[in-house]
């Protein structure tokens, strides 16, 4: 195992190097981070409460995570590096379903993330998003007309949420949304958190047309809260490390569903 140079790194630059590597690992035991960073397990452990509280990971007995769970959403950073491949698949056939003149919205989600990147060039085009990489990623893009979603800022999410955003949602009607959960399961999509759920649930409202981007390990999970269930859906896209099992499911609740080959 390689060890951080402890020096005089302060306890705000370890946790920051802390969460940097639980991020880039996934998951970690509280005494192998000791051991990496040159200090006692019960330092560890003050600094694992305090990213817990902040929502950066998730701890559990011997060690700390930052994989998502039925009622935990992983930080961003993390959905960032993980399942880009699945994701990149899944976002070339969403592509597909955009036609220049379109109204598209977009939900906070890295799966969408991946399909604002393929809508460089289907132009003009109107996409509103409530994501702050996506405001950035387009912001600049000549044919795209660019509405951000107003709210409360989130940085676990690095997104904007809550009353205010609702709000902004439902003064709107979109051609396409298309957005990402965490978790699929007996005909219902899911999520961990309450203030995302009622974000996704306007957005969905908004549209006429509504596709589920999610990648196989989201399916045959289930999390804290219900988004809706999959009829509100004319299309759901999944990547082809879905299992038959997974897509026999789809079939039985008669979801609408394509698989993109990666």
């Amino acid at each position: 195992m390689t060890k951080e140079k402890s020096g005089r790194r302060g306890p705000d630059a370890r946790r920051q190097a802390i969460a940097d590597h639980v991020l880039s690992v996934g998951s970690v035991t509280a005494g192998d981070l000791a051991e990496r960073f040159g200090v006692s397990l019960m330092t560890i452990h003050r600094d694992l409460d305090d990213l817990e509280r902040q929502g950066v990971v998730r701890k559990y007995r011997g060690g700390v995570t930052a994989q998502p769970s039925g009622v935990f959403e992983s930080n961003v950073a993390y959905r960032m590096k993980s399942m880009r491949p699945a994701k990149d698949a899944i976002a070339k056939k969403a592509a597909e379903l955009v036609e220049p003149g379109m109204a598209v919205m977009l939900d906070d989600s890295t799966t969408t993330l991946a399909l604002a990147r393929r809508l460089v060039g289907v132009t003009p085009l109107t996409v509103i998003t409530n994501f702050l990489e996506t405001t950035n990623l387009l912001a600049r893009e000549r044919g795209i007309r660019l509405m951000a979603l107003g709210g409360e800022y989130d940085a676990m999410h690095d997104s904007f949420l809550g009353v205010s955003c609702v709000d902004a949602i439902t003064a709107l009607h979109v051609d396409l949304c298309f957005v990402s959960t965490s978790a699929v399961s007996g005909g219902f999509a899911y999520h961990q958190e309450q203030h995302i759920v009622s974000v996704k649930r306007a957005m969905l409202d908004s549209a006429a047309r509504n596709v589920l981007l999610v990648d196989h390990t989201k399916l045959g999970r289930v999390a804290l809260h219900r988004v809706a269930p999959l009829s509100v859906f004319d299309r759901v896209i999944v990547d082809d490390g879905a299992s038959a099992e997974a897509l026999r499911e789809l079939d039985e609740h008669k979801v609408p569903y394509e698989v993109a080959a990666a």
